[in-house]
């Protein structure tokens, strides 16, 4: 292929394609080629998209690829059936160039909404960004399950269509399609997909995928989680991480209910393995958070974060039903809130430990501050002391001493949450709360 397919200049306005499409206008330019707004004259002169392949300083074997890349976008398309993902109608060839033709989306991307808002002072508010994730996460999990990763979920690649309400999920160009996704034996569901697969925006796109060519489901979460806070804060990226520690800080730039900041830092995660998996998780702990707050509106931000790591902030458990002979399984929400201390007797026999712990706190905190006492004493803190060692060894004696040291009022349930975060595991973590609260 020669090297004059690189410089091709752009298609005037009023050209007609492949002797149907009537180019419009520019619409945009990205690495891979130029997206044109065209009528399709066999179709009423419906409006339509037009991606050109034109790659942008690529030569010798690297154009082949790119264009292979361009291809994959077509076949993926192709047996994509949603209505938030734009329809696929073409592929073709014609005087040297490659097009692809999808349905026109009529609306705006979410990086020119968020700037209209910043003109105004404003950003995205948690309860429009949860609706906003409730609405994305199921196109998420319907490529999954087709295999697809996306693996360039950004502002500019999710747009709100005119007189709509649900986003709709675009620009595929550097899809992958895995098919050993549901393979058994990988067991993070992640792939290696070679050089050309170092694709997604800075900023967005998880480590793995950046340096390593690896994607995953939890690669497009990443990717999402990364655009939520962008939306709630108004910044980007680079400003929300600190980029010697690469923490994310996006908490100092907006407020929102820990419960809610919990479910993205786990989106957020930097190691693959504690982040969600599917995008239906996620879905679930936001209608848990949802639930919590219809029930308790104003009293949710009370709540302590969970004493569970990331990946178990939602476990099945088995619980003694008042019927001995039988053993119930419920759900345990990271946002569970303890049933209230007017309850009867009864009920609260049947509360968890953790939540009776809870209880108490709740109760003492309704006490004068004169009249509230800790209950840590000296046996509760050796056992504390015991269990953590197990999971951490030696250390365990310093870290139950700087916790005592820092937090000389805290409650029992506080102090176990705190000595929980020092242990590496989640799994562990559960472990040891629940021998401490037993």
């Amino acid at each position: 292929m020669s090297q004059s397919h690189l410089v091709r200049p752009e298609i005037p306005s009023g050209t007609l394609v492949d002797n149907r499409y009537i180019i419009q206008k520019l619409l945009g330019q990205g690495g891979l080629g130029r997206t044109y707004l065209a009528y399709d004259t066999r179709r009423f002169n419906e409006p339509c998209v037009l991606k050109e392949f034109a790659p942008i300083g690529t030569g010798g074997g690297g154009l082949e690829k790119c264009r292979n890349l361009f291809k994959r976008e077509a076949k993926i398309l192709h047996q994509l059936e949603h209505p938030q993902i734009p329809r696929f109608l073409a592929c073709f060839e014609g005087d040297g160039r490659l097009f692809l033709v999808q349905e026109y989306v009529n609306g705006k991307t979410y990086s020119a909404l968020l700037r209209e808002r910043q003109i105004q002072g404003q950003t995205f508010s948690e309860t429009e960004v949860i609706r906003w994730l409730k609405n994305l996460l199921p196109v998420l999990e319907y490529i999954h399950l087709h295999h697809i990763i996306h693996r360039d979920i950004s502002p500019d690649n999710i747009m709100l269509p005119e007189g709509k309400v649900l986003p709709v999920l675009i620009d595929f160009g550097v899809g992958k399609q895995i098919a050993d996704l549901n393979d058994p034996t990988s067991s993070n569901q992640a792939t290696f997909v070679g050089k050309m697969s170092l694709v997604g925006k800075v900023g967005y796109a998880p480590r793995e995928q950046i340096s390593l060519g690896l994607c995953s489901p939890s690669s497009d979460l990443y990717a999402l989680g990364v655009t939520a806070v962008v939306l709630l804060t108004g910044r980007d990226p680079s400003f929300l991480m600190d980029q010697y520690t690469l923490e994310w800080k996006w908490r100092f730039y907006t407020y929102v209910s820990d419960e809610f900041a919990q479910i993205l830092d786990k989106m957020l995660a930097d190691t693959p393995r504690l982040r969600y998996q599917t995008a239906q998780e996620v879905v679930r702990d936001l209608e848990f958070l949802e639930q919590a707050q219809m029930r308790s509106p104003s009293t949710m931000f009370d709540v302590p974060p969970t004493i569970l790591a990331p990946e178990s902030q939602s476990i099945m458990r088995s619980t003694n039903s008042p019927n001995p002979s039988t053993d119930e399984t419920v759900l345990v929400s990271p946002f569970h809130e303890a049933p209230s201390h007017h309850q009867s007797t009864s009920q609260n026999q049947s509360t968890s430990p953790i939540q009776q712990t809870f209880q108490a706190q709740q109760t003492s905190q309704n006490q004068p501050q004169n009249q509230q006492i800790t209950s840590l004493n000296a046996a509760f803190v050796q056992r504390c002391q015991e269990a953590l060692a197990f999971y951490i060894g030696p250390i365990a004696s310093l870290v139950v001493e700087d916790a005592l040291a820092e937090n000389p009022q805290a409650t029992p349930y506080q102090f176990v949450e705190l000595l929980a975060t020092q242990i590496p595991e989640s799994q562990a973590a559960l472990e040891f709360t629940r021998r401490l609260f037993s």
